[in-house]
């Protein structure tokens, strides 16, 4: 009897390890498998529907010209208004831009002093420290991708893999190819990949940590690396509130600051 119950000890957990090593992986629970012109129109749908958004975090960026991380507070009124706020040490503001698609204004609280001009790719580069339009800038602080483009597009490639949908799309005329990856519960991208032709990454973007706000999920955690110019930037967010009346932007700057055009 003793030598039977050792056997059940010792044989039966291995059989049962044995057995879900053959069992392929399912999703947690069962959910509509969605066909591809109806998941790119929920996406779309869902990132349409933040029409304002306040986040609370750090922002880690490297690059060959800056490397530095700092907290921040940003703020933005889809779909035409940023507002950044860095700080220092026990919450001092150190800087606050304000920048909408065609103007801008940059306050040094260090130095007192305001700059002010048109937006151009230069001069959101030189307050961001990143290489993006002022479309994408907004994009990567939501975490967002947009879609629109290929809403009316048949993909060149959908498929499942475990819990995740895998969407690519060719664009012959940039020759690039783009990937998405989905969350097949939550509904959030997890991954962005651009590639050339010659299958080299172009951009490469992490989502993780989603919460669902405002029923869209929102990612807490971004890490967007940008191959052709050789940049990081990691965004970490503490708190974020979506489509709240009470989120506005409020940016006055001191009476007694210089101010230069630029």
């Amino acid at each position: 009897m003793k030598n039977f119950f050792l056997f059940i000890a010792i044989v039966v957990p291995v059989l049962f390890l044995n057995l879900t090593g053959c069992i392929p992986s399912k999703p947690t629970e069962e959910v509509e498998i969605l066909p591809s012109e109806r998941l790119i129109n929920k996406l779309e749908v869902n990132r349409r529907k933040i029409r304002n958004f306040e986040g609370h975090g750090t922002i880690n960026i490297t690059s060959p010209k800056f490397t530095g991380s700092a907290a921040f507070n940003v703020i933005l009124q889809k779909p035409d208004s940023i507002y950044l706020t860095v700080m220092g040490p026990f919450n001092i503001e150190l800087a606050n831009a304000l920048v909408t698609k065609d103007n801008f204004i940059f306050y040094d609280a260090l130095k007192n002093t305001a700059y002010t001009g048109k937006v151009s790719d230069n001069i959101l580069s030189e307050i961001f420290k990143i290489n993006l339009s002022f479309a994408d800038l907004m994009e990567a602080f939501v975490g967002s991708v947009n879609l629109t483009e290929n809403l009316y597009k048949i993909p060149d490639d959908y498929k499942v893999e475990y819990d995740e949908y895998v969407i690519t799309y060719i664009d012959s005329t940039k020759e690039v190819k783009k990937r998405y990856k989905v969350n097949i519960r939550e509904l959030g991208i997890t991954d962005f990949n651009l590639r050339n032709f010659n299958n080299e990454v172009l951009l490469d973007g992490k989502y993780s940590k989603f919460e669902i706000l405002d029923n869209v999920a929102i990612p807490f955690r971004i890490n967007v690396f940008n191959m052709r110019d050789d940049q990081k930037v990691l965004i970490e967010y503490k708190d974020i509130r979506v489509n709240k009346k009470n989120i506005f932007i409020d940016f006055k700057i001191p009476a007694d600051a210089s101010l230069i055009r630029w």
